[in-house]
């Protein structure tokens, strides 16, 4: 990619909602990418600026502080600093993380919208919508609940049902009602302003469709489909209290419309930090802005925010690239906030401390860069032992330790190269060449494997050098090697610098490096002979199978008690006549014996004393209970079912169990005990 005509980036990354935490497909689709790419051109030393901030208006919030019995206020300045503190956790390196509540934001919203209402860019438009009337409210989307007319789900919202995912106007719901009151609200008219789109359909069908064949096939899709579409009108404004509030007049209890809001928020946030200089990175066409977001953003950033800067007009910059991820999986389950389906950032933090490159590292290697793809704790931990402890630590330990070994610390010498090491310098100018293509055009995960081959070559290298048997005839040549296994290090910490910056900052106090840069990565003389180098420290830890068992048992108790919450009896049976049930006979038995039926997970045998006889029963419950705790305990059972032979058993009987919401089978037992043969009545 050609970057030369630019003489600045400007960075975006989507801003977190501040209802919640943020989590690793957060981490995986937006933050951790735009930290990588903002690093890798300041090791350029290039002039970049990265900006993040909390989107904090909206109604989800209001939502929130309204079933916690606080402010939205309150909501919003709990979770920014959770994010915040996360964030720099993390190693996240924004030059500045504001949010959306500020003054300036509010005032640069407000300037954002008059400034294209006085030119005449919005319309107005009139509709009906929900109205409750003991709260005296329109209902925004969200404020709206009742049963999807799709799947039938009770509480579904009025922007969707989160059973089947269906996208809904709260007008489709099926017996709506108020989530501030319970009441069913009524319709009626209210008037908002809309950008409309078409006006701009000619001009971003040519600026993205010809003139971004480049961007990422996912991104370009998706703006294709909906430009095929034809563009409509958008609402700009929102009846609510919580939000700027709409600069006209006339439009009081009106808000700007979250969307609208929150880009603006990357134009607030660099005017807060740079308050003199802002214009320099939005207006100037010498400035490459870049906008780092999710997949579920991609029709906000490509098509509405640039509608929205080409109407404002004043030589706003469009956005050069737009390298949305797709989704983060969590153990194949999509990640959900509503559900606690996630692993969240500042828990992760404070349940592996100072593993943030690990963390970092894996949701770059698992990178969902063109399709959806899946964190497990299982390879988290493999990645962390097979690759980050035995390739790239083991190689640095290895050469910081044998040169402390032969030459005390001191970085040896270099005598006249051999073959294997001119090929290892040619291999590391290799691989800056390929890891810099990648990182120019956003290939992270390929970027990241690249970096990795340089702590492969290293290994290779020593492995096919053996100084430790040289060291018994031929100290000049294990001076030679040494030196050479050191500039690999050295490169390695230049080139991990994107990717893990905790540890590459680590390894270049260890070697006495002076500042890192691009320039010095592939040079075959980065650390000078002669050097000190510190005590070698192990730059990764193996991470138990305990720590992660406790992640997944943590995740199962997750699922269980979503399981439980979102359960729901099945429907009652079609009705049978009294007679027919009075002919179902059953009856509570003593268990005398209970064994595991052989290649047959599911089935428990029972010899059961009915008072009568022994009988046998098979019941498929062995996945809930051990045999042994069976034994002496009365159940019931139906008596007068014809005899049916499984798995080579006849069974005479049916064990009576209950289904509970997790799936779990609890067998029925009388409250006390009751004679043998006892009938249930």
């Amino acid at each position: 990619m050609e970057n030369s005509r630019f003489k600045r980036t400007l960075i975006t990354t989507a801003l977190p909602y501040a209802n919640g935490p943020v989590h690793i497909g957060h981490l995986a689709g937006v933050y951790v990418p735009a930290d990588i790419y903002a690093r890798y051109l300041r090791l350029k030393g290039e002039d970049v600026v990265m900006i993040g901030g909390s989107d904090e208006h909206g109604v989800p919030i209001t939502l929130k502080a309204r079933n916690e019995g606080v402010t939205p206020q309150d909501i919003v300045d709990r979770y920014h600093r959770i994010i915040k503190d996360s964030m720099e956790g993390l190693g996240i390196t924004f030059d500045i993380y504001s949010r959306t509540t500020s003054k300036i934001h509010s005032e640069t919203a407000s300037e954002f919208f008059r400034h294209l209402y006085d030119k005449g860019e919005f319309i107005e438009q009139t509709s009906m919508q929900l109205y409750d009337e003991q709260a005296g409210q329109f209902l925004a989307d969200r404020y709206v609940t009742g049963e999807c007319p799709h799947c039938h789900a009770q509480g579904a919202y009025g922007d969707q049902c989160e059973k089947c995912g269906t996208s809904l106007a709260a007008t489709d719901l099926i017996g709506p009602h108020s989530a501030i009151t319970g009441s069913v609200p009524v319709l009626r008219e209210t008037h908002h302003w809309y950008l409309p789109l078409d006006r701009w359909q000619d001009k971003l069908e040519k600026w993205i469709l010809d003139g971004h064949k480049e961007w990422k096939t996912n991104v370009y899709g998706q703006c294709k489909s909906w430009l095929d579409m034809g563009l409509q009108p958008r609402a700009v404004s929102r009846d609510l209290s919580w939000g700027v509030p709409v600069p006209v007049e006339g439009a009081e209890g009106k808000v700007l419309y979250v969307w609208f809001d929150a880009p603006i928020g990357y134009i607030s946030n660099t005017k807060e930090l740079l308050p003199d200089s802002w214009e320099k990175y939005w207006k100037d066409p010498e400035t490459r802005v870049i906008n780092f977001i999710g997949k579920d953003n991609i029709v906000f950033h490509c098509i509405v925010f640039p509608a929205m800067l080409m109407a404002y007009g004043d030589n706003y910059q469009l956005p050069d690239n737009v390298p949305a991820n797709e989704f983060l999986n969590l153990e194949g389950d999509k990640i959900s906030t509503s559900r606690n389906w996630a692993v969240w950032l500042h828990e992760y933090l404070a349940d592996f401390p100072g593993k943030q490159d690990v963390l970092r590292y894996v949701l770059t290697a698992n990178a969902p860069e063109t399709k959806d793809n899946d964190f497990t704790w299982r390879d988290f931990q493999a990645r962390n032992n097979n690759e980050l402890v035995a390739i790239l630590g083991n190689f640095v330990n290895r050469a910081i330790v044998l040169t402390h070994k032969y030459f005390n610390g001191k970085v040896p010498e270099r005598g006249e190269l051999e073959a294997v090491d001119s090929d290892v310098f040619a291999e590391l100018a290799a691989i800056k060449k390929s890891l810099g293509d990648n990182l120019d055009n956003f290939h992270f995960r390929e970027a990241l494997r690249e970096a990795m081959n340089m702590a492969r070559l290293g290994n290779k290298y020593l492995q096919e050098t053996e100084p430790w048997k040289l060291a018994k005839t031929d100290m000049g040549r294990v001076a030679t090697i040494l030196n050479v296994a050191i500039e690999i290090c050295a490169n390695l910490a230049i080139a991990f610098e994107p990717f893990t910056p905790f540890m590459s900052g680590r390894l270049a106090k260890m070697l006495g490096m002076g500042k890192m840069t691009w320039d010095s990565l592939g040079s075959d003389s980065v650390v000078a002979a002669g050097t000190q180098l510190s005590e070698p420290q192990l730059l990764f830890e193996k991470i138990e199978d305990d720590a992660i068992q406790a992640q997944i048992d943590r995740l199962k108790l997750i699922k269980q008690e979503n399981q439980v919450k979102s359960w729901k009896p099945e429907p009652q049976a079609a009705d049978v006549d009294f007679e027919t049930f009075m002919k179902a006979d059953l009856r509570v038995g003593t268990v005398l014996e209970c064994e595991k039926v052989p290649k047959a997970d599911k089935l428990l045998r029972f010899l059961i004393d009915d008072g009568l006889e022994k009988r046998t029963i098979v019941s498929g419950i062995a996945k809930y209970y051990q045999p042994e705790e069976l034994v002496g305990r009365q159940v019931c059972f139906i008596a007068n079912l014809p005899p049916r032979k499984l798995k080579g058993i006849v069974s005479q009987g049916m064990i009576l169990s209950a289904e509970d919401a997790d799936g779990r089978l609890v067998v029925i037992s009388p409250s006390a005990q009751v004679s043998p043969g006892a009938q249930v009545k």
